[in-house]
């Protein structure tokens, strides 16, 4: 026998098979951790340098507003249009072109010498990001419905990793060159990085689906549970916001220093690293998640009740309970993979809720300086986060119940059905 049928016969056996198996399923597991790292990257890098990405660009005030606002359009608009592209093309093949948006946008934003063609090209990396981010959850419920615990575990603390190490390490970068534009086209390395699994295991993508039992955004959007989910997704989104917007300069007006604020707004952030690593693998192994959601609201209105009594004598107590209710974000994506049965439903799911949720997340940090502006203070303000809260713990009681999406889409179509046979 030749060394070459050898092979042949080797890798058509059943140990070859296993180990083929093995090998794409660890190209899988690093892939999603990768792709996980870099979804934030093209919005946290910014902000620590605006100032000088502004005067670099000769960047107005007004486009500034633009690019800080450009994040939660681009989630809402390409977020919305991920179900589609994933019957058209396929799950590996969207992720593989959103990496290579994510990072030819970074790239080449950090090269040009005007502000709008910045502003355009931030706008593919971000593009990136947003679909990334419907595809996840996706991807983990196709390739992974026994290990989804662990698996959401992986992407959303590897999320949380990449959003902070943007927001860490950009500045000592920039220290270290003297360069925003190195600063920021950095994080190109880590998109093309990502990349590579998912090229590698594009010809073991899963057959498409066929589009008559595909699970569209309307159709999500006609159930209860869907617009439960937009709710939760968008008063959790909207909280976000208005904390990483708003926290340091509220504790700066009561105080504080600079640095104090700053480390304060470091620690509400850091809290998400040990939530995303415990909660998906709790939450997966119960049917019912109301317990959490009322943790979760009782972290939220101990914090916020100390930031109106107390603001400063308690403040790093009041910023552990905030940064531990800001938890409802791990939550919210992990109800995406185990109130759905299949990967089309989780995709529908995933894509109307960030979408939808992102654009109530970007109102949130106006109206919360506009209440500061109109009464002066702090407390009215406080006052429209505690509704937004209880908002999002009545709406999470309702989505924690035990039960899936398809049941809901079952009965909407056998009452359609039943109404259709009655008329005719």
């Amino acid at each position: 026998m030749t060394s070459a049928t050898a092979e042949r016969v080797v890798e058509t056996g059943p140990d070859a098979g296993r180990g083929r198996r093995r090998h794409v399923a660890w190209l899988l597991i690093a892939g999603v951790a990768l792709a996980a790292i870099n979804l934030r990257t093209a919005i946290t890098s910014v902000g620590p340098l605006l100032d000088e990405v502004s005067a670099g660009l000769g960047m107005s005030t007004t486009v500034a507003g633009v690019l800080t606002t450009l994040p939660v359009l681009c989630f809402a608009a390409f977020g919305a249009a991920t179900p589609a592209l994933i019957r058209r093309f396929g799950e590996h093949h969207v992720l593989v072109a959103a990496l290579a948006a994510l990072t030819a946008g970074l790239a080449a934003r950090a090269l040009v010498g005007d502000p709008g063609t910045f502003l355009v090209l931030s706008a593919v990396a971000l593009s990136g990001g947003a679909v990334g981010n419907v595809l996840l959850p996706t991807l983990v419920k196709q390739h992974f419905p026994d290990r989804v615990g662990t698996m959401t575990t992986l992407y959303t603390t590897a999320l949380a990793a990449g959003t902070t190490m943007a927001a860490a390490a950009t500045v000592p970068v920039f220290d270290a060159t003297g360069s925003w534009r190195t600063a920021l086209g950095m994080y190109a390395v880590f998109g093309l990085i990502a990349a590579v699994p998912w090229v590698l295991v594009l010809r073991h993508e899963p057959a498409k689906q066929d589009p008559a039992q595909a699970t569209s955004l309307r159709t999500v959007l006609g159930t209860a549970m869907g617009w439960q989910s937009v709710l939760f997704f968008g008063t959790q989104s909207t909280v976000a916001y208005i904390m990483f917007g708003w926290f340091a300069q509220m504790l700066r007006d009561q105080g504080m220093s600079a640095g104090s604020a700053g480390l304060a707004l470091s620690l509400l952030t850091a809290l998400a690293v040990p939530t995303s690593l415990v909660l998906p693998g709790l939450m997966a192994r119960a049917r019912d998640h109301r317990g959490y959601v009322a943790f979760f609201y009782v972290c939220y209105v101990l914090g916020l009740g100390g930031l109106w009594i107390a603001p400063t004598s308690g403040v790093w107590l009041w910023t552990v309970l905030i940064g531990m209710g800001m938890g409802t974000f791990t939550l919210a994506l992990t109800f995406f993979a185990v109130r759905t049965r299949t990967s089309a439903a989780t995709a529908a799911m995933s894509a109307s809720s960030q979408s939808l949720g992102y654009l109530m997340g970007g109102l949130g940090p106006f109206l919360f300086g506009l209440l500061h502006d109109l009464s002066g203070g702090w407390h009215a303000p406080l006052a429209l986060v505690a509704v937004l809260v209880t908002g999002n713990m009545v709406v999470g009681m309702f989505l924690g119940r035990p039960r899936f999406l398809e049941d809901a889409l079952e009965r909407k179509s056998a009452r359609a059905a039943a109404r259709t046979g009655a008329s005719a």
